[in-house]
């Protein structure tokens, strides 16, 4: 059967005290339409219809690449205004219309099947998602006849007193059959605000002899984001939601409540997780991955059988099967470190393409660069690739040996099985199995250190040295 979902997403959100859109505020790593878009996607409908308003350029700049069409509200005249301004957007579609809220991420997709099963099941005009407080204060109740059928959604302050009493409240998300843009263009504005509201099309379906049914569901997934509160709430229940979905796929987690992942992560079965470990954006792990404890990555692909041990950072890199980094490496974006490269302690590598098996074991900072299979980049080097204004590139080709605290100028190439000797500075190519050295001369001064040191120490406090003091003593005896 035809479905079509409408996101009402056009408020402006005064309670978050912000300047960006309420809607493209974030939870567990995407804004919280964002989720709501998920689940609709889910459900497979033919077309998504997102209404826009306060911030609209902003909130349709950031889901264009989505499969949804956009319809502006552009004056805020209550909720029955904002259904009917996706009434062009469906025009021609005669199924049924699911109607949700962007601010609402905690939506379940089990929660809004069973709420089309039943509507479609009832033969239904209309059914409303409800859920159960015992104190529903705020909330409009659901007024029930004495057979159970729905005959009234009282807002709290229309509400009697014993109407207040009710604890079945309104979600405000809705199932309407393909006559909701009828009749909800018949509903009024009378009303204290000169708003059309939604909740009047209930009495329109009744008029109209078509059933009224509710689903309940639980509470905690109908609660808005309205405010920072709400927001933290919202993403604590995610990305708990997030690592049992996680741990029941295989995932170890060594101290779950320590581990932040965002929705948008992948992560394979036979990964590990220490404690501490923080995944965002567009990440995936494979299988059989580690990550170490308090790393974090962002924006990465990890292959099968990847380590990265302690207090790592990788962004927008890509790592092959069975490589490894760390402890405290550092990995930018535009990184490929290939299969078995090892990136060892205190390593920052900025977009660079290294070949399998090369190592920079420690204290190597390797940017913009072209490192060869089985190169071997030692402590303390580092190509200087920026001169100020623009960025060069270096390339070493395999079999290379970068030795300790090199520097390579960029741009410069250093060819296959070719030596850099420690402690050189090179600014011109290295050819083929030559070794590139810059280093001058030893020189050997003696007795430098007893005039220099005699001379600082005459004018330094008694107190100031005493083992090399005790030194010069000794030197003078001698």
């Amino acid at each position: 059967m035809s479905l079509a979902v409408v996101i009402l997403a056009a408020g402006q959100g005064t309670r978050m005290k912000s300047s960006l859109p309420k809607m493209l505020h974030q939870a567990a790593g995407r804004p919280l339409l964002g989720h709501v878009i998920e689940r609709a996607k889910e459900l497979e409908p033919d077309k998504i219809v997102i209404i826009t308003g306060h911030g609209a350029d902003q909130i349709e700049n950031h889901f264009a690449s989505e499969p949804v069409v956009f319809a502006r509200q552009t004056e805020q005249l209550g909720t029955a205004h904002a259904f009917l301004c996706a009434k062009e957007a469906l025009s021609g579609f005669a199924g049924d219309v699911f109607v949700l809220y962007g601010d609402t991420p905690l939506m379940t997709l089990e929660t809004l099947q069973n709420a089309l099963e039943a509507h479609r099941s009832a033969k239904a005009g209309m059914t409303v998602i409800t859920g159960i407080l015992e104190d529903a204060t705020g909330y409009g109740r659901i007024v029930r006849d004495g057979s159970g059928e729905v005959v009234r959604i009282v807002e709290q302050k229309a509400a009697s007193d014993s109407e207040k009493t009710i604890k079945e409240w309104n979600s405000g998300m809705y199932v309407f059959d393909s006559s909701a843009f009828v009749l909800a263009a018949q509903i009024g504005n009378s009303n204290a605000a000169k708003e059309y509201y939604l909740t009047d099309i209930l009495e329109l379906y009744r008029q109209n002899h078509k059933p009224v049914v509710a689903k309940v569901t639980a509470s905690s997934e109908l609660e808005g984001s309205n405010d920072r509160v709400q927001l933290a709430a919202a993403d604590k229940t995610l990305r708990d939601r997030i690592r049992i979905r996680h741990m029941k796929n295989g995932v170890t987690m060594r101290d779950p409540n320590t581990i932040y992942i965002d929705d948008t992560v992948s992560i394979a079965n036979d990964v590990i997780l220490e404690q501490g470990v923080t995944l965002t954006g567009n990440t995936s792990i494979a299988t059989g991955s580690q990550i170490g404890a308090y790393s974090i990555i962002h924006d990465c692909q990890l292959e099968e059988a990847v380590i990265v041990k302690p207090h790592s950072v990788l962004e927008g890199a890509r790592l092959a099967i069975g490589s490894d980094v760390g402890p405290f490496a550092r990995i930018r974006p535009g990184t490929v470190l290939e299969a078995g490269v090892h990136v060892g302690n205190f390593v920052e590598i900025k977009n660079s393409h290294l070949m399998a098996d090369a190592k920079a074991g420690h204290l190597a900072y390797i940017g913009d660069a072209t490192v060869g299979r089985e190169v071997n980049f030692s402590a303390g080097a580092i190509t200087a690739n920026y001169d100020g204004v623009d960025k060069h590139r270096t390339t070493i080709l395999d079999g290379a040996f970068i030795g300790t605290n090199a520097t390579l100028v960029a741009p410069v190439t250093i060819e296959q099985g070719a030596f850099v000797a420690a402690g050189s500075t090179i600014t011109t190519d290295v050819p083929e199995g030559a070794l590139g050295v810059t280093r001058a001369s030893q020189k050997i001064l003696e007795g430098w250190s007893v005039k220099y040191w005699t001379k600082k120490l005459e004018t330094a406090k008694s107190t100031k040295l005493p083992v090399i003091r005790n030194w010069l003593g000794m030197r003078r005896i001698d």
